[in-house]
């Protein structure tokens, strides 16, 4: 009802307008409240933008600090072929690091408010009273934006991401409606995409492809294609990999373990070192381990390296993020390490194959208990799944899994030997999903196959073509990590596991 349309009654006139005005101000009061937690929002996410930028730093000056200890560790202890290969490679990430900007500008979104409407226009117009808007940090300029294709898999949701760049050379928001992304499959046929700003500038394209070959991906952007031709998609079966990291360059993998950001250690027994990759297959960091044949890795929750040494080693080593040796444990119950796995609390969980059992240990490397004697024969590695109080070993002479509880009880074992589907043979690496489905790989026919929490077959997610199979590990980001190895050479396989 408008002021105009009030009763000529100068009561029944009085006691409408006041409740008109009441309901204007109701309305006014829930938009000042959105308005104030849109502001506070915007607020905070300044301060996460200020965040991120400190920690990319902080991972920045860790580099330069691991470039530091590595070409250390490497004159103290390499050999003539360590010294050169630190001395290169800490030259490269030290011009990386220099050159690279650094930027520690906040750059949140900015407010805008625009005014209310007359009095007699506003029960029609309240709603965008008090409005937020998101200003562009800078016009769109389509020729400096950016595409990065991920790997693609079909019967996979698949992404690509979008960078939109202004022409200060930033990136900047657009309108949704201001951006469109085609994707066709080898026949020409449209494949539906949703498009996303996860971030100021930053888009995912989903998608999910329905048959392997070369996809063609156009995006535009104020009906403008960003380049002249459309973007190759190539889309490969599931049961190929999606990236090969290393290219039979690793000498002597053993056992990988992932971080929580994604960060790919791997063990090369070969050069006594510790390598790390993103999941693009990009090396990160390298450094040299104290003791001769470095086997099995996990990675605690304070992202430190914990690392087992087989034979004369016959200790634990733990590294810090930083990649300096932060302590030893020689422990007169080891005599020869293989896997080991780290719980949230700092216990070690260590499979010792020559005396055919698993040890619980403190942080300290304190004993706790042996697990599993006389009832392993060959004990290689662990995953633990906390939330069922378990762990799992792989038993390469059993052709088996074990499971026992932390109590040292075993819960139950499944395994059956022989070459099919649902069948194990010399299983070596082993992983446990966030769902507690169990992911084990078999070492010489490389089926890396799913089991259900209570040890029933799922699927196959591949067979492992290249190589003798060791350890596994599983990303954040919904790969599979497999080390494969052949005549002391080797690399990692990554495949697409959700």
């Amino acid at each position: 009802m408008g002021l105009s349309e009030l009763s000529t009654s100068a009561d029944t006139a009085i006691e409408q307008a006041t409740a008109y005005f009441d309901h204007l101000m109701a309305m006014l009061q829930d938009r000042k409240e959105e308005v104030i937690t849109e502001i506070d929002s915007r607020r905070k996410e300044a301060g996460k933008c200020m965040e991120t930028q400190i920690e990319v730093i902080e991972f920045e000056l860790a580099g330069l600090k691991s470039a530091a200890e590595f070409c250390k560790q490497s004159l103290e202890h390499g050999s003539d072929v360590h010294v050169i290969e630190a001395e290169g490679q800490a030259r490269q990430r030290v011009e990386e690091l220099l050159a690279m900007p650094t930027d520690l500008t906040a750059r949140p979104s900015q407010v805008v408010f625009s005014e209310g409407m007359a009095v007699a226009d506003f029960r029609d117009d309240v709603a965008r009273a008090g409005c937020v808007q998101v200003q562009h940090t800078g016009r769109v300029d389509a020729s400096k934006c950016v595409v990065k294709r991920k790997p693609a898999v079909v019967a996979f949701s698949s992404i690509a991401l979008l960078y939109t760049i202004g022409k200060n050379g930033h990136r900047c928001s657009v309108d949704k409606d201001d951006v469109t992304a085609t994707l066709t499959d080898p026949l020409g046929q449209a494949i539906p995409t949703q498009l996303q700003e996860t971030g100021m500038g930053l888009w995912e394209i989903s998608y999910t492809p329905e048959v392997t070959g070369n996809h063609k991906l156009e995006v535009k952007i104020n009906g403008r294609s960003l380049t002249m031709y459309p973007y190759d998609v190539r889309v490969q079966s599931s049961h190929a990999p999606v990236v090969t990291i290393g290219t039979w360059g690793l000498c002597n993998p053993t056992d990988i373990a992932v971080s929580i950001n994604g960060e790919i250690a791997v063990v090369e027994a070969g050069l006594r070192r510790i390598k790390t990759f993103n999941t693009n297959g990009d090396s990160c960091r390298c450094f040299l381990v104290d003791g001769k044949c470095p086997w099995g890795i996990d990675i605690d929750s304070n992202r430190q390296f914990v690392v087992t040494f087989l034979s004369t080693g016959q200790a634990i080593r733990v590294y810090s993020h930083d990649t300096i040796l932060f302590k030893t444990l020689r422990l007169d119950c080891l005599r020869n390490p293989t896997g080991v796995a780290v719980l949230k609390d700092g216990r070690m969980v260590v499979a010792d194959k020559q005396q055919k059992s698993c040890l619980l240990l403190k942080p300290d490397g304190s004993f706790i208990r042996e697990i599993g004697k006389g009832q392993l024969q060959y004990p290689w590695f662990i995953a633990v799944d906390e939330s069922r109080d378990r762990f799992y070993v792989t038993d390469c002479r059993a052709h088996k899994v074990f499971v026992f509880d932390l109590e040292g009880k075993l819960k139950f074992s499944f395994g059956k030997q022989g070459q099919n589907e649902g069948e194990l043979e010399c299983p070596t690496g082993i992983r446990v999903d966030p769902a507690g489905n169990i992911i084990v790989i078999n070492r010489d026919n490389g089926h890396l196959q799913v089991f259900d929490p209570d040890g029933m077959y799922q699927r196959t997610v591949a067979t492992v073509k290249r190589g003798c199979h060791q350890g596994i590990a599983l990303t954040p980001d919904g790969y599979l990590a497999v080390v494969c190895s052949h005549r002391q050479w080797g690399c990692i396989e990554l495949y697409r596991y959700k």
